[in-house]
């Protein structure tokens, strides 16, 4: 193959890429739709789960920490390690990481679940939060580091040194009145203890 061959395979299967993401970006903003938000009485929710996911070569490992509400007392914990199977692509990483939290969160329950990602704070009012709170049909509040670019205004709201948005079944009020108490050096100290078992000893598969 030339090197015009190449540039040539290589601007087709952008633009194919493209091309499928233009059409998940349509499914995107009809799945926003059936987001619920709703108020949720904190002091009706006894457990909060939490999730987080780390990568290492081509393999992820996610970490589920399950703990007491609102003094964060860790009931249960593990972890799932799978492949990778998308790449890192801004906006749409709901393709990237529903398939790991979907293994780890199977037969677990809680009344509140964290999830490293944002929720309705998305260009497309759907992210990673939502996608997953669609799917298990639990309140489930997005939670991320720093907001992203063209994120609808006050559809989040910083909570320490996080940004909080509603994932589903949860109105962006409750969500934050859930997050404070949780707060540890800034951050929901479920997501921490999540972040640090996903990296903690060696990706093996189960």
């Amino acid at each position: 193959m030339t090197i015009s061959e190449t540039i040539t395979f290589g601007d087709y299967v952008a633009a194919e890429l493209q091309e499928k993401l233009e059409r998940i970006a349509v499914v995107q903003l009809k799945l926003a739709g059936r987001i619920v938000e709703k108020p949720v009485d904190p002091n009706s929710v006894q457990t909060v789960a939490a999730v987080d996911v780390s990568y290492r070569e081509n393999l992820t490992k996610t970490a589920l920490v399950i703990c007491t509400f609102p003094d964060c007392k860790l009931l249960r914990s593990k972890t799932v390690v799978t492949d990778v199977t998308f790449p890192y692509i801004p906006t749409y990483f709901f393709l990237r990481e529903t398939r790991p939290v979907l293994r780890v969160l199977r037969g677990e329950e809680f009344d509140v679940l964290l999830v490293e990602g944002h929720g309705r704070a998305h260009p497309r009012g759907y992210g990673l939060a939502s996608h997953i709170g669609l799917l298990v049909g639990r309140p489930t509040i997005g939670v991320a580091k720093r907001p992203l670019r063209g994120a609808p205004e006050g559809s989040f709201r910083r909570v320490g040194k996080a940004y909080v948005s509603v994932g589903h079944l949860i109105d962006l009020e409750s969500a934050v009145k859930i997050a404070e108490p949780l707060l540890e050096g800034g951050y929901p100290k479920p997501l921490r203890l999540a972040d640090r078992l996903s990296k903690r000893d060696a990706y093996e598969k189960d």
